[in-house]
């Protein structure tokens, strides 16, 4: 499979899209207004313990407290009212009061402790934080107050596996854990200890400052987007990395020359006429990321709704009809559906629950290998994921990790008409909504003529050339209504003047 990285960098945003075979299956888009705090290290202060909940509320700097499970809860580094000691408590320790008691024990209020952003503030929470820090590196991560040596799922063969394990045995620094990435397979002794070392000389610089820092603080900032996307996916199965900035090629060489000397032939600066997502044809599919319904081929296609607690995504034959056997055409349908629904999922990098309602098929067979060609699809993918078999109603359930926000919550907002809901009411609706208006303005018998004030759409309907809805209502209230026409206000919305006055009342009316 041929993969290659695009990186496009203007004065507002840095786009990285991640191709393979020629198809875009990834994009992180970093707007310079805004900050990015997943993997940053902040020195806190616990503001509320929740025992109930088994959780608390952490004071980082921000405008919303982080949340902070029990479970996320290791290594803690804290300082008790005011003493100046740092005080440190075992892993061991640490699971011993949370079963006998829980993060009560272990937590206090007004405590500063070290934690580090592990999901980004989505809608109306605040960030989610832990106490088990980590440090990412080329190859390895540098995990505090930890004893084990553990291999990415990724790397497959046991021998390379034991490999790494005898190399990096005698090199784990005391006091420390070491996660070996899977761009550490087929490394060498010299390499891995380079990466250890700038590993560990960053850790030093970031206790010092925790040490001599009032809470709450940004101890450590995660690298800028351009640096970590080359450092976790620019790897050995990356075939070209084009970028369209000077400065940010210089940046990427200057990584490449320090850690990964054998990919620096495949870095490329972009110097053509033509924009360099253009000339990869990059910006429709950016635009219709953004659309509820997906053509696939022959004719089918999705329907992706998210709401605030799930993502579903529906899957219709449309056009395509097949040709004889019926479960033949929905199987064929089906796995069309999975892979196109897959690379959506990755490429808006939904996560959370997401549910994809297939067409039912009668084969379990047919089932099995539907599931086996979704999870096949998601091999590449480096967010963690559970994915359940296909149910006999056609119904697949999953979850991904979810760090930030999707690019459908980052790159839109709601609808200022219909708030969010994406429908409005039709026009027989509001006109109905109209007549209850003036039946209320009747009651009250305080006004006699009105200037009302709709789109032409509502005014046909309300008008029916002077025979509908409208003349009726005059008639029966005994009103003076003059119609007229707005074309800059939306469908569903109206506007009602006192005539004599030139006043607005329609809130005075309206429920």
């Amino acid at each position: 499979m041929k993969k290659e990285i695009l990186i496009n960098s203007t004065e507002y945003e840095t786009r990285v899209a991640i191709l393979e075979d020629g198809k875009l299956v990834e994009l992180e888009v970093d707007r310079h207004n805004t900050d990015r705090i997943a993997g940053d290290i902040y020195k806190g202060v616990i503001k509320t313990v929740l025992p109930g909940m088994q959780a608390a509320f952490v004071d980082i700097g921000m405008e919303k407290a982080a949340y902070l499970h029990s479970s996320d809860v290791g290594k803690v580094y804290a300082r008790h009212g005011d003493s100046e000691e740092m005080e440190e408590e075992s892993p061991a320790d640490i699971i011993r009061k949370k079963r006998r008691a829980g993060i009560e024990t272990v937590l206090k209020k007004n405590q500063e402790i070290l934690v580090q952003v592990i999901k980004e503030p989505i809608s109306t929470k605040g960030p989610r934080v832990a106490t088990e820090v980590s440090i990412p590196g080329r190859f390895l991560v540098l995990v505090p107050d930890d004893d084990h040596i553990r291999v990415s799922k990724r790397i497959a063969h046991w021998g390379e596996k034991k490999r790494l394990r005898k190399i990096l045995e005698p090199l784990r620094p005391e006091g420390f854990g070491l996660i070996i990435r899977t761009e550490g397979e087929g490394k060498s002794e010299a390499e891995f200890k380079g990466d250890i070392k700038r590993l560990m000389r960053l850790w030093s610089k970031l206790i010092r400052k925790a040490e001599s820092s009032p809470a709450p603080v940004l101890i450590h900032k995660e690298a800028e987007v351009t640096v970590s996307r080359i450092r976790d996916v620019f790897t050995a199965d990356v075939d070209r990395l084009i970028v369209d900035n000077r400065a940010d090629y210089k940046k990427i060489i200057s990584f490449a020359r320090h850690v990964a000397p054998a990919l620096r032939k495949r870095v490329e600066l972009h110097k053509g006429p033509l924009p360099l997502f253009d000339m990869y044809n990059l910006e429709p599919e950016i635009e219709k990321m953004l659309e509820r319904k997906v053509w696939i081929k022959k004719g089918a296609y999705l329907i992706i709704d998210q709401t605030e607690a799930m993502v579903t995504i529906d899957v219709n034959t449309g056009r395509f009809v097949g040709k004889r056997d019926q479960e033949k055409t929905i199987f064929e349908t089906n796995i069309l559906a999975a892979r196109e629904a897959a690379r959506q999922i990755r490429l808006r990098d939904i996560g959370g629950l997401i549910i994809v309602d297939f067409i039912d098929m009668y084969s379990r067979e047919n089932r099995r290998k539907l599931y086996e060609e979704f999870c096949r699809c998601f091999e590449r993918d480096r967010a963690k994921r559970a994915i359940n078999p296909v149910t006999e109603f056609g119904i697949m359930e999953m979850t991904r990790e979810r760090i930030r926000p999707s690019h459908m919550q980052t790159l839109s907002e709601p609808c200022p008409h219909c708030n969010g809901l994406g429908r409005i009411p039709s026009k027989d609706t509001t006109a109905t909504k109209i007549e209850r208006w003036f039946m209320r303005a009747k009651a009250d018998n305080k006004y006699r003529s009105f200037h009302l004030v709709v789109s032409p759409g509502l005014s046909e309907e309300l008008a029916d050339n002077g025979t509908g809805r409208l003349a009726r209502l005059c008639k029966v209230h005994r009103f003076k209504i003059n119609l007229l026409r707005d074309t800059t206000i939306p469908e569903h919305i109206y506007k009602v003047y006192d005539a004599d006055q030139n006043v607005e009342i329609t809130e005075k009316y309206s429920v």
